[in-house]
Parts: structure tokens; C-alpha cells; sequence
């Protein structure tokens, strides 16, 4: 037992010594005396709380530092075994409520006579500290009063559903000091938060523990911090935000701006850390963020000389992602740096427009390519450029993706010099990838500005415009042999199929096969000719054969063959005969080039011309002078045709024919003769014919596609949808066809027309606006 007690006094006078240091109280032992309760003395209140209140006293005084000696164990036991025997005495003795009632008092006399005077008078940061020391000394008298109490608590207070000893002691200091006093701690806490903010030093340890007695006055609730100190905190924050920002945007510009606004969140934050509850970080830096970012948002990004504009203008990488990190987390805030993004993305561009228009009206462009090469690869640049702004500065946010999307929409679906941009993409992919094209680039810059042209590629609307004029172009580099790298042709088909889907290039791709089977085709002909001398055509003779759907239409003419080529044609057609009987050839001669030799005089002059121009000049072998309808008639080709070939004959570069009358144009009264005085240093010459202007072709296929592109997809939606509305059918049919080109309400509206009196579908009879699918 004696071991037993001096346990206790030791862990007592610890507790003393360390308000931190808590003690469970061993029970006493009136608990475990095996001595009846009847033979007990009666204790009387007056004297049970006598002797009680000697010990609270001695605890006050030991709280207000005056000498005193500390509790030993002895002293504990008996206050604790006086309270137990005063509540197990029996009735009327049992003293449990009066107790009670009686610690509750202590601490409001305690509270009245020492703790509200020396607060009232102290004002200010010593108010405070002194706040902090009862609120300290309040923690540890309750903790001692209730473990003298505890017999209390374990029994009268369970039965009654009454408050804790605990609870009745910290509510004692909320109702009596802390509803008067932490108006004032309020008001001085937030003076000392304003020095700081405006450079001064203060003892944030000292408002770290008065928050918190705001935090622990609610007993596990945030009621008291959050309405008596957090709410008046960020009332005047706000207001104080609110003064500095109104002075800083009329003195500094947009990046000083923000660099003053960064520092102060970042100061906030800092505040947070040190002092103020966690839980007021969002609130707090809402309100500074509202004041310094959000109320002078507009005026801030349009600031003339420094502004967002002037930021995007001047390449100000680093101002801009400070931008986009302090806007970022306002609501809303990044959507008019979006807007201001995306205008000056499409200013950039529609100004690039204009220097490609006027460079096309002015010729001066001398930069290494046609104004529409240039026009492209600047373009490109110009992506570049924002796409790096984009992934660099604002983090790949979707605002700023969806503003250079729409802002490149803009423009590139604009005309560039009579020209779509769906035609110049098309036009410069050709130029990289064709042998002898303006762009002399490596294998790595090929790939890369494919990669980009494909990139571009998703903001124009016409895709199918742009396929048709690729594949167009694909036909001429494939046929002609002028594919510079047949590993580019595939990678940008690859490009292509991933970005548009497989039916996008679903030709492309059969084009570049027929080509490898035209040649293993060729190969077998060749082959076939060794083995059949009697076939020989007497000529070097190569035809690519060709899938009709894969590649463009052409025109095809019943074209007067000379006799050598008829046998040519002839004997390629027994060979094709050998491999298949299902297939039927169509010649096409305007895509033919042969190469023949002329004899002007002395010399021998190989010329590589087209077979429309070679069957014209080997009239001239039986007649010297033919007239240009004697021309027509044997040719048999349309006026069209004959003008283009004897063009390019007689009024080019190289006159093989003379012409009479000797003008630069060639009409239907006009003769012409073999030129047998022609020579020239070179003993191979190409004669081409004059350029078609191929666009209007093309635009007028692409068309006719569309028109039948739009049927399809009425008719399938109405299949799966079977009755519809006008409106309905307009909105998902716009939607199903907008990957491949942006269609016309107008030309919708034609086709439906057309597929009712096609009987694909009907008006229904009471509602016009209704449509139904007849199966």
C-alpha cells in the first residue's frame, strides 16, 4: 500500500509542474473499504465543502504563482474520498447535486474575482496574453477540480444525462469571459494580422493560441471561430485587398500587378500556416483572390500597353503562365483570357490571310516558294507558337485548346487568294513529298511538317475537299513516278486514317497498292513478251493498270491511235486477256507519255511528250502541212484537247510545228507544219502540255459526293429513326456529316426533296414538318 501512494504523489506533482501531463485518478480507498456505509460519520455539506474549498483555494493560488506548496497524495485522497463520501451518503445525505452545483460555482467565483479583472484591465496585444494565460490556467484548474470530482461524473452525472464536469468548466469560461472578451481578442487579433500584412513584426505564436481558444471553446465545433473571429477576419481582408488593389491598378502595370498579387497569396498561405485554422485557408484566399483578381479582371487583361494582348504580343511566356496560375483558381477567371487568346490568335492569322492575298495580287514574294507555300508554313508557325503557349503557359487547360481550335477554324476556312485552305494543304503535302518540289527538307522535317499539316487539317471543314485534292495530287506523283519517298506517301496515309478514320483513306491506300501490283503486272508482261516474240510490240512498252474506284475520274476520249501504238494496245490486251476475263480495260491516253525521236536535219532530238501530243506529231511523218481541222479529224479529239496539244507544239518554248499565221493562240483556221529547222543544245527535251486549271473539277466532284454523302445519310437516319421532324433530321444530319464537311441547310433540304419523290421517304399528311422512312 505505502508503495502504492507514493506512486501517486509522484505522478501529482509532475502533473503540477506540466499542465500538458495528463492523470487518471486511482480510486480511492473509501471504494474499496469493506467497512459498511452505516457505520460511517455523516458528513454535513457545510463542512464537506469547507474542507473542499480549502483545496480550491490552495489550487488558485498555486494558478496565480503564489507560494504554495504543491498537492501531495495525501491531500488528493482526501479531497477525492470527502466528495465520495458526501455522495454515497443516504438520503437526505446525499450531497450529489449540491456538489455540483457548488464546482460550477467555484469556477464563476474564481472567474468574477480574478480572471474578468485582470483582463479588463489590459488592452491590446497584452490583453491577449493575457487571455492566453487564464485560458491556460482555466484548462488546468478544471482538469484538478474534476478529478476531485470525478465520483461525480462516473455516477450522479451518467444517471442525470447532466453536462461533464469538463463541459461545466469550459462553459463557464465561455459564458463569463469569453462572450466579453473576444470581441476585443477579435479586434486586436486582426490589428496585429493588418501590421503584418503591411511589413510589421508581431508574435504569431501569441495569435496561434488565441485562435485556438476560439477553436476549443467549441468543444469540437467551429461555431465560435467561424462567426466570432473567421467571418470578421475576411470582412476586413477583403477590405483591405480591396483599398491596395484600387490603388495598385491605377499605378502598375499588368505584370507588376500580379506579381504584388502573387506575393500577397502566397503571404496568405504563409498566414494560414502559422496561425489561423486550416480551414480558413479556401475562404481566406477566396476573398483576396475576389478583391486583387476578380473585381479588376477585365480592366487588369486590358491594361493598353501591358495588358493579356500586349503579354500575347510581346511573347511575355513567363507573365502569362503567372497569369494563367492566379486566374486558375478564381471561378470563371480563365474565360476571358480564353476570349482575348482566341481573338488574338484569329487577328494573327486573318493577318497572315491578308499578306498571302496581297502577296498573290502584288507577285513580290521572294521568299523560297508561291505565296501559297509560304502562307502554309507560317501557319504552321503560328501553331507552333500557341501550341506552346498552350501546353507551356496554361497547362493544356481545355479553354485555352477549345480557343485555338475555334480561332484556327476561323481562318482557315477562309479563302486564301481564290483559293480553300483544304486546296493549299494539299498543295504544300505535294510539294514535300514530289521529286523536285520548292521544299528541300530532310527526312525528319518531311515527317514533322506532315505531322503538322495533319494537325492543321482538323480545323478546316472541307476534309473532303482536301482528299480529293490530295488524291489528285497522290495520282500525278504516283503515275508519273514522281513520289520522292514511298515511305513519307505511307506515313502521311497513316497520319490521315488516324486523324479522319480509315474511309478517309481508304483510296489513298488503294491507289498506293495498285501501283505495287501495276508493277509486279508490268513485270509479268514483260515476261510474257520473252516468251511470245511474235507478240513484241516493236516499241518499249510499260501500262499501269488501275482500280476505276480507288483513283480520280479521268477524262477518256476515242482517240485516233497511230498504227504503232494500236499494236501496242493490241498486244497488251492478249497479254491481260492471259491473267483475267473478268475485267474490262479503259484506256486512258490523256495520262500516257511516250517518248519519240525527231529528225531535225542532222540531228536526232529525243522529245518526251504526252500521247495526245505524240499521235499529233506523228501525222507530220505522211503529210508536211496539215490544217488544224484535217488535225482534228484524224485525231478525233474534242477542240478542247487539240488546242491544248497544238499549243504546246507551237506556241511554247519549243516549236516543233510552225504555225500559220504566226500568232501566240491557236484557232480552228490555223496550218501548221513540221518545223524541220528546230534544234536545241539538249538531246532530250520535255514538252508539257499548258496547265488545266483542275480546281473547278474537283470542287464539282466534291459535290457530287456531297449530294450523295447527304442522301446516305438521310436515309439512315430515317431507317433507324423511322419518323422524325424537319428539325430533328436537319441537327442529326449536319452532326453525322460535319466530320467530312460542314453542309449546307439549303442542300439538305434539296436532298429531302429529292428522296420524297424518290418514295425513300414521305411527309407525313396532317403535319408537313414530319417525316416518315418508307421501308
Amino acid at each position: 500500500m505505502l508503495r502504492f501512494l507514493r506512486f501517486i504523489s509522484l505522478l501529482i506533482v509532475l502533473f503540477l509542474f506540466s499542465s500538458n501531463f495528463t492523470l487518471t485518478p486511482t480510486v480511492g480507498p473509501a471504494d474499496r473499504e469493506g467497512t459498511k456505509m452505516n457505520d460511517r460519520k455523516v458528513i454535513e455539506l457545510e463542512q464537506g465543502w469547507e474542507f473542499m474549498g480549502k483545496g480550491i483555494t490552495k489550487l488558485k493560488r498555486i494558478l496565480e504563482g503564489l507560494p504554495e506548496p504543491p498537492f501531495n497524495s495525501e491531500d488528493y485522497m482526501m479531497l477525492y474520498t470527502t466528495i465520495y463520501n458526501m455522495c454515497t451518503q443516504k438520503p437526505p445525505h446525499d450531497y450529489s447535486q449540491q456538489l455540483y452545483d457548488n464546482y460550477k460555482q467555484a469556477f464563476v467565483d474564481y472567474i468574477n474575482s480574478t480572471v474578468l479583472p485582470s483582463l479588463r484591465e489590459k488592452h491590446d496585444e497584452f490583453m491577449l496574453r493575457e487571455l492566453v494565460k487564464r485560458w491556460a490556467n482555466h484548462k488546468v484548474m478544471v482538469r484538478w477540480l474534476s478529478r476531485f470530482f470525478h465520483y461525480l461524473d462516473r455516477y450522479f452525472i451518467a444517471r442525470r444525462s447532466l453536462p461533464s464536469l469538463n463541459e461545466v468548466g469550459l462553459t463557464c469560461f465561455r459564458d463569463l469571459v469569453y462572450q466579453e472578451i473576444s470581441g476585443k481578442a477579435k479586434d486586436a487579433v486582426i490589428a496585429l494580422i493588418d501590421i503584418e500584412r503591411e511589413g510589421g513584426q508581431i508574435d504569431r505564436s501569441l495569435l496561434k493560441n488565441v485562435l485556438d481558444i476560439y477553436v476549443e471553446i467549441g468543444m469540437g465545433q467551429m461555431d465560435h471561430y467561424e462567426k466570432d473571429f473567421e467571418a470578421h477576419m475576411l470582412d476586413d481582408t477583403a477590405a483591405y485587398y480591396s483599398r491596395k488593389a484600387s490603388s495598385w491598378i491605377l499605378e502598375d502595370s499588368c505584370p507588376e500587378y500580379m506579381l504584388k498579387s502573387e506575393e500577397c497569396l502566397k503571404k496568405e498561405k504563409e498566414r494560414v500556416a502559422n496561425y489561423l485554422h486550416s480551414s480558413s485557408e479556401p475562404k481566406l484566399l477566396e476573398k483576396v483572390q475576389n478583391e486583387l483578381l476578380l473585381v479588376y479582371e477585365s480592366q487588369l487583361l486590358e491594361k493598353e500597353n501591358s495588358g493579356c494582348r500586349a503579354l500575347l504580343k510581346d511573347d511575355k511566356v513567363d507573365d502569362l503562365s503567372r497569369m494563367y496560375r492566379l486566374y486558375s483558381k478564381v471561378t470563371k477567371g480563365l474565360e476571358p483570357i480564353g476570349s482575348i487568346f482566341k481573338q488574338h490568335i484569329t487577328d494573327e492569322g486573318t493577318a497572315l490571310v491578308q499578306q498571302a492575298e496581297d502577296a498573290a495580287i502584288s507577285k513580290a514574294e521572294n521568299t523560297g516558294g508561291s505565296h501559297e507555300q509560304v502562307f502554309v508554313r507560317k501557319v504552321i508557325e503560328l501553331h507552333d507558337k500557341f501550341m506552346t503557349y498552350v501546353t507551356d503557359c496554361f497547362n493544356s487547360h481545355t479553354i485555352f485548346h477549345k480557343a485555338l481550335k475555334e480561332a484556327f477554324e476561323v481562318f482557315l476556312n477562309k479563302g486564301v487568294a481564290g483559293s480553300s485552305s483544304a486546296e493549299l494543304l494539299a498543295t504544300f503535302c505535294d510539294n514535300i513529298l514530289k521529286k523536285g518540289g520548292s521544299e528541300k527538307l530532310s527526312d525528319e522535317a518531311i515527317e514533322d511538317s506532315l505531322e503538322k499539316v495533319v494537325k492543321l487539317l482538323a480545323y478546316v471543314s472541307d476534309k473532303d475537299l482536301f482528299a480529293e485534292f490530295y488524291r489528285k495530287k497522290l495520282s500525278r506523283r504516283l503515275l508519273f513516278d514522281k513520289s520522292a519517298n514511298d515511305d513519307h506517301e505511307r506515313s502521311i496515309l497513316t497520319k490521315l486514317k488516324q486523324q479522319c478514320g480509315g474511309q478517309f483513306t481508304s483510296k489513298m491506300e488503294g491507289m498506293v497498292t495498285d501501283l505495287t501490283l501495276a508493277r509486279e503486272n508490268q513485270t509479268n508482261f514483260e515476261e510474257y513478251l520473252s516468251q511470245n516474240p511474235d507478240a513484241s510490240p516493236g516499241l518499249d512498252l510499260t501500262v499501269t493498270v488501275l482500280t476505276t474506284g480507288f483513283w480520280p475520274s479521268y477524262k477518256s476520249s476515242d482517240l485516233n491511235l497511230p498504227a504503232e501504238m494500236v499494236r501496242c494496245v493490241e498486244v497488251f490486251k492478249q497479254f491481260y486477256s492471259t491473267k483475267t476475263k473478268h475485267r474490262k480495260l479503259t484506256w486512258v491516253y490523256s495520262l500516257g507519255s511516250c517518248n519519240i525521236n525527231g529528225k531535225f536535219g542532222p540531228k536526232t532530238i529525243e522529245l518526251v511528250v504526252g500521247t495526245y501530243q505524240a499521235a499529233a506529231l506523228m501525222l507530220f511523218n505522211t503529210s508536211d502541212r496539215l490544217s488544224y481541222s484535217e488535225i482534228a479529224t484524224q485525231l478525233n479529239l474534242a477542240d478542247e484537247d487539240l488546242v491544248r496539244v497544238l499549243q504546246s507544239l507551237s506556241c511554247a518554248k519549243y516549236k516543233i510545228l510552225l504555225k500559220e499565221p504566226n500568232t501566240k493562240t491557236v484557232s480552228p483556221t490555223d496550218c501548221f507544219s513540221f518545223n524541220s529547222s528546230f534544234t536545241d543544245r539538249m538531246r532530250r527535251i520535255r514538252i508539257p502540255l499548258p496547265p488545266m486549271d483542275e480546281r473547278k473539277k474537283v470542287v464539282e466532284d466534291v459535290d457530287k459526293d456531297r449530294r450523295y454523302a447527304i442522301d446516305a445519310s438521310i436515309v439512315r437516319i430515317m431507317k433507324s429513326r423511322k419518323v422524325l421532324g424537319y428539325q430533328q433530321l436537319i441537327t442529326e444530319c449536319v452532326e453525322q456529316l460535319s466530320r467530312m464537311f460542314k453542309p449546307d441547310f439549303k442542300a439538305i433540304k434539296k436532298r429531302i426533296e429529292d428522296l420524297i419523290t424518290r418514295d425513300y421517304i414521305e411527309r407525313d399528311k396532317e403535319n408537313p414538318q414530319l417525316f416518315r422512312y418508307l421501308a
